[in-house]
């Protein structure tokens, strides 16, 4: 069966079906294997389950008319292309040369006792050195470049749902 061809239900559902097996990989792979998510991992991690969570609301109501499902593909594309443009900077750390990846931070958890909102992400979307470190690939794809991949794919996934002649 073609998924381009699958009704505007069933391609939110799926959608909505990846992200939530997406982030709890992410979280079995940390606390089975002992993978301590960096902040830019964290980050990621929500904008999988924002999109999760517009894609469900988008499933279950299943609008008929082309302009319900082309709101819901516009506010399912703001966590997608958000969640794309934090993996790919994190991609992009992870390839950096040892000599210009950034000095490690401190952890997530203190900037939010210390700092406000706001400072905290930026400081966090600007990466650091834990977030250059690879401890995992597979098929010689490192967790955010699969990150990045399943982004995308989600993004195209959103396109296609809510954006298509019917």
């Amino acid at each position: 069966m073609n998924p381009s061809r699958w009704s505007f239900r069933n391609q939110c559902l799926a959608g909505f079906a990846a992200c939530v097996a997406l982030v709890g990989f992410a979280i079995f792979s940390q606390f089975q294997w002992g993978l301590q998510p960096c902040p830019l991992c964290i980050f990621q991690r929500i904008a999988f389950a924002a999109l999760a969570l517009v894609l469900l609301v988008a499933g279950l109501h299943a609008p008929k008319g082309a302009a319900g499902r082309r709101v819901y593909g516009v506010l399912a594309l703001v966590p997608a292309l958000t969640g794309i443009a934090i993996a790919a900077r994190h991609v992009w750390l992870t390839h950096l040369p040892a000599d210009q990846v950034p000095a490690c931070g401190p952890p997530l958890s203190f900037m939010m006792e210390v700092n406000p909102l706001t400072d905290v992400i930026r400081q966090v979307l600007t990466g650091s050195g834990e977030c250059a470190t690879v401890d995992w690939t597979f098929l010689g794809l490192s967790m955010p470049a699969w990150s990045l991949l399943w982004f995308v794919l989600l993004a195209l996934l959103v396109l296609t749902a809510a954006f298509r002649r019917r």
